[in-house]
């Protein structure tokens, strides 16, 4: 297996939802990181989106790096044959592991600990604590009233256009793949 190039980090759901799409989406990502030799970075779980993500990429031959904190290595069924597991002592240290071995970030459908996932990243980037690029994998609409709330946000005055700019919103994993590819050439000959 060839050395991976870049790493995503996937926030994602620990259960799967009732829209069957959003497994077959975490699924084709994770395919589609193994085949691009993009590394997967995760929250280390083997339930819902986040194992069938994970099983994916293995499956196909991919590099994995889950991180776990050690509360939730039952609930979440640790996933410890990745090819690099970690344990934290917290949620706040998995975050932080998970952003600083990722060079982009994507958000699939989950519940709170997914928004809360973003919305970090999100702040950090807005106070320019990174410039790396945030994605919403917006799978049948399922980000709508997030995307609605942003706008809102703005519209009220607590933030400027650049929060909303600074988050693409894909609705495929073929088009997450595609903006992967295109900004990372751009940066890449830009010297970023």
């Amino acid at each position: 297996m060839a050395k991976f190039t870049r790493s995503l980090c996937v926030f994602c759901g620990s259960r799967p939802g009732i829209d069957p799409a959003f497994s077959a989406a975490a699924q084709e990502l994770g395919a589609a990181l193994a085949l691009e030799n993009w590394r997967l970075v995760y929250g280390a779980g083997d339930v819902g989106l986040m194992g069938d993500v994970a099983h994916a990429a293995q499956d196909s031959g991919g590099e994995t790096f889950g991180v776990i904190p050690v509360h939730l290595i039952e609930a979440e069924v640790g996933k410890t044959d990745l090819t690099k597991f970690v344990i934290t002592e917290n949620m706040h240290e998995r975050k932080k592991v998970m952003f600083m071995n990722a060079d982009a970030l994507v958000t699939l459908p989950g519940g709170a600990g997914s928004l809360d996932e973003f919305f970090e990243v999100a702040t950090w980037r807005q106070i320019g604590l990174h410039a790396k690029p945030i994605y919403l994998l917006n799978i049948n609409g399922y980000w709508d009233i997030l995307i609605a709330m942003m706008d809102h946000i703005v519209a009220q005055g607590f933030a400027d256009q650049s929060f909303v700019d600074s988050v693409s919103v894909v609705t495929s994993v073929a088009d997450l793949m595609t903006a992967l590819r295109d900004d990372f050439s751009t940066r890449q000959a830009l010297n970023v």
